[in-house]
């Protein structure tokens, strides 16, 4: 398979990034383990985690980075994947929090439940708009420094945030972000395509979408207002039930019947097309799901094809 370069360092990914928020959560750790094996045995090897997956379970999180851990060391294989992992979401024991105390404690945390003794990827996962960008990047030094993180990188920062980073790291030559993992996908076009990769060109920014199924949206199982009692998360997308969204999951029926393919495998190589876009993030509970993840670089979208997509979510 392709392999992509994260920009600025020496890891190599292929272009899909499997998300582990659902390990522990709507997948137990036999699943889960099950899930991780036929995603590497199909040749890929990033996983996306956070802290705090899944706090909503039982209110602190840390469930997805145990079994992905617990998995590594029974395959023997940490030096086969690459590991993203963040820090700085809430949780109901404590909120936001990029400070250096907050980071330097969780990244330990992290280490243990992950088995390892380095994280590859460390998100900034969101901000808590108080840390100075400058405490948060002599914190991602210090780690560094110590060789339990290799590269960092931002999700949920503002554009004016971001920037202040990179101007801070450039200032003071502190670690700069790598990459950014961004809400984007054909019904969220907006704030990505207008307020980002603007910054993504400037910064030479890897991007590893998040959300890229718009919930589950795109993949056709939600059409109407019956549809959405289909599954737990069928309310998430009731906004999606209007002229736009029925006009994208036309869109992708079309395309989907011309190639004998899904319309989430189409909905990944749209954004696999964008040449911002270094791999999305996207998850799978069962066999036919995964599917659709491990078809999705394979399928070459023409011209025509991103233009009726890209008409449609316009």
């Amino acid at each position: 398979m392709e392999k992509r370069n994260i920009k600025h360092t020496d890891l190599s990914i292929a272009p899909i990034n499997f998300g582990g928020n659902v390990f522990g959560w709507t997948l137990n750790e036999k699943q889960s383990f099950d899930i991780l094996d036929q995603f590497v045995e199909a040749g890929f090897n990033f996983i996306d985690t956070a802290d705090t997956y899944s706090w909503w379970v039982n209110g602190k999180g840390g469930q997805s980075e145990e079994i992905i851990g617990k998995w590594m060391k029974s395959r023997g294989n940490r030096n086969d994947m690459v590991i993203a992992t963040k820090v700085g979401s809430e949780t109901k024991e404590h909120g936001y929090d990029i400070s250096k105390k907050h980071i330097l404690k969780s990244v330990d945390e992290s280490l243990s439940r992950l088995q390892t003794d380095h994280i590859d990827l460390y998100y900034t996962h969101f901000d808590d708009n108080i840390t100075p960008v400058e405490e948060t990047l002599q914190a991602y030094d210090e780690v560094i420094k110590a060789g339990k993180v290799r590269y960092i990188a931002a999700s949920n920062l503002s554009p004016e945030r971001l920037i202040e980073s990179f101007e801070a790291a450039e200032k003071n030559s502190l670690p700069k972000y790598v990459a950014l993992q961004p809400h984007y996908n054909l019904l969220e076009r907006e704030n990505f395509e207008k307020n980002y990769a603007p910054l993504v060109e400037k910064f030479d920014l890897s991007v590893f979408t998040y959300w890229s199924l718009a919930a589950g949206f795109l993949t056709g199982k939600y059409r109407t207002e019956e549809d959405l009692a289909k599954s737990a998360r069928g309310e998430g997308v009731r906004k999606y039930l209007n002229e736009k969204g029925t006009g994208v999951l036309h869109a992708l029926d079309i395309i989907s019947e011309k190639y004998q393919t899904t319309q989430a495998s189409v909905a990944l190589a749209w954004l696999l097309a964008n040449p911002l876009v270094t791999a999305p993030i996207v998850s799978a509970t069962s066999q036919s799901q995964l599917k659709t993840l491990i078809d999705a670089p394979q399928l070459k979208l023409n011209e025509d094809d991103i233009k009726i997509l890209n008409e449609a979510s316009q």
